[in-house]
């Protein structure tokens, strides 16, 4: 199912697509699937590779890690977007606390846009670039801890 035109313009406030056309978003956009998960199923588990992203339409899901809750996120929040470009291990477990109603990005889905589209690799490169410049600056003014043997 395509998604909605509402969906596509949460996609544009991810700050990995923020730099999408309109274009690159509906492209991006025919590939996702809206998919309705039960309470208490969950959608990433922690230490799991990982290959979906994922935005909330409906719902709540609890974020946890190491069996600590951490967040619950609602309509409009995402999660799971640095599964789209790495493989790498969950870091946290996302549990649906209601029925909820999401819209999932696969990394199969999003390498082959990348192919037919190469514009939509290079604003994502920048947006994601722009997401590290914002976490760096955050954490401009505190003291760093070195790393075990780098001091």
């Amino acid at each position: 199912m395509a998604l909605r035109s509402s969906a596509v313009d949460k996609l544009r406030q991810i700050p990995m697509f923020s730099q999408c056309s309109k274009r690159e978003l509906s492209v991006l956009g025919r590939l996702v699937e809206e998919v309705d998960i039960g309470e208490g199923r969950a959608l990433t588990r922690e230490g799991a590779a990982g290959s979906e992203f994922f935005i909330i339409l409906s719902g709540q899901a609890a974020v946890t890690r190491r069996g600590r809750r951490i967040t619950v996120l609602g309509p409009g929040d995402s999660f799971g977007e640095l599964a789209l470009l790495n493989p790498a291990p969950r870091d946290a477990t996302v549990t649906a606390v209601t029925p909820m109603r999401v819209a999932v990005l696969g990394r199969r889905e999003f390498s082959g846009a990348l192919a037919g589209v190469p514009s939509i690799a290079q604003k994502v490169m920048v947006g994601m670039a722009q997401r590290l410049q914002e976490l760096d600056q955050g954490n401009l003014g505190r003291k760093r801890t070195p790393a075990p043997g780098t001091s």
